[in-house]
């Protein structure tokens, strides 16, 4: 979804395109995946592939492409929403809207475990945060039997040992539930609310609002829905006593310890109360994030025991992330805080190139090279002025 954000101002035929490509791979339950896979590559081109997910044998996945079984952050309608200017966005709109709808009725019939308004991750993956530090607590409580998935393959980053064997276990358990709504909301053993991944629910529930209102479609049950995931935000995942939000492991029945980058996930509520504002926007200038690093905003609060500036979801910073956090302070109208952000995502690729992640200190490159979602997120911002 981060290159479609991206490109939207500038090349709309492939944000169109990444759009469509990712909703062939859509469920009849509304479902997206996270990934589509390619047959035309090598099986051993990505792991996990194919093989691990199996969607050939589910009724419900398309017949045409492979999927994952997981979900990503829903940023789908906030994308889709950029391309909405002229007839041929409220065309293309009117195309994606179904798909779009049938998505949230999804997240909010499957995803939501507790009748909150929250939905919830059932794997570390779902959150975009791989091997966040704020999923230490709820990995480690997880009995996997011995195993060896796969050890020729490395995972999305540096997991390996017992890390890699949970990462592939809680996959293939959901996969051998049959990614049954039943057995995600009383039996998985994964379950989490994330600040993040729940900032973005909420800011497409009101993207997907509007595009409703384009397109002649009823924009109250958006809307309606929104309100919720509001209050659940405020209710269940906003500390005051630390000034900031938390994750909350629902199968531990508690908010999770370590302060991540997710905690700025919520400035995209364009309803957020003005106190929590600006202590939002304290944190994320304070010796913890923004003010201690000089390629801000670390993955990771810099003070926590877990940090780590070179591990993968642990403290680098990454493009996607200040993107999202930039385009929070510019709904919350803190320009000092958008410029800031602007700024230092512009001066890292000034320096490193278009890396997958970089370090917070010095800004070294980390990761993949010539990675699409830094250079299409950067082309945002170099036209959003």
């Amino acid at each position: 979804m981060f290159v479609a954000l991206g490109l939207a101002r500038h090349r709309r035929d492939r944000a169109e395109q990444e759009l469509l490509s990712l909703f062939a791979g859509q469920w009849s339950d509304g479902f997206v995946p996270h990934i589509v896979f390619n047959d035309d590559l090598p099986r051993a081109a990505y792991y996990p592939g194919p093989e691990l997910w199996r969607s050939a044998a589910d009724p419900r996945a398309p017949r045409a492409v492979r999927t994952s079984g997981l979900i990503n952050p829903p940023l789908h309608a906030l994308a889709a929403l950029r391309l909405r200017d002229g007839e041929r966005g409220r065309s293309f709109l009117a195309r994606l809207y179904p798909a779009l709808a049938a998505h949230h009725r999804y997240l909010a019939s499957v995803r939501d475990l507790d009748g909150s308004g929250l939905i919830a991750i059932c794997h570390p993956w779902e959150s975009g945060q791989d091997n966040s530090p704020a999923w230490d607590r709820p990995l480690g409580d997880l009995r996997p039997p011995p195993a060896a998935y796969a050890p020729s393959h490395p995972l999305h980053g540096p997991a390996t040992g017992e890390d890699h064997d949970r990462y592939a276990w809680l996959a293939a358990v959901l996969r051998d539930a049959g990614y049954s709504p039943g057995h995600l909301r009383d039996e998985h053993p994964f379950a989490v609310q994330d600040p993040l991944v729940n900032g973005t629910y909420l800011a497409s529930l009101h993207a997907l609002a509007e595009i409703a209102s384009l397109v002649g479609a009823d924009p109250v049950p958006h809307r309606e829905a929104a309100g919720r995931v509001h209050a659940a935000l405020l209710e269940r995942l906003w500390d005051p006593a630390t000034g900031c939000f938390r994750a909350y492991d629902l199968r531990g029945g508690r908010p999770l310890p370590v302060v991540t980058i997710a905690t700025f996930g919520p400035l995209l509520d364009p309803d957020l109360p003005a106190p929590i504002l600006r202590r939002l926007a304290d944190l994320l200038l304070s010796s913890r994030f923004a003010g201690a690093a000089g390629y801000p905003v670390p993955a990771c609060d810099v003070q926590a025991p877990a940090f780590d500036r070179g591990g993968y979801w642990r403290g680098p910073t990454w493009i996607n992330t200040n993107w999202l956090v930039w385009h929070g302070a510019c709904l919350q109208d803190l320009p000092v805080v958008a410029e800031l952000l602007r700024g230092a995502t512009l001066r890292l690729v000034r320096q490193s190139g278009f890396r997958e992640f970089f370090d917070p200190f010095d800004g070294t490159g980390r990761g993949g090279h010539d990675h699409s979602w830094s250079a299409a997120l950067v082309l945002d911002l170099l036209g959003a002025r």
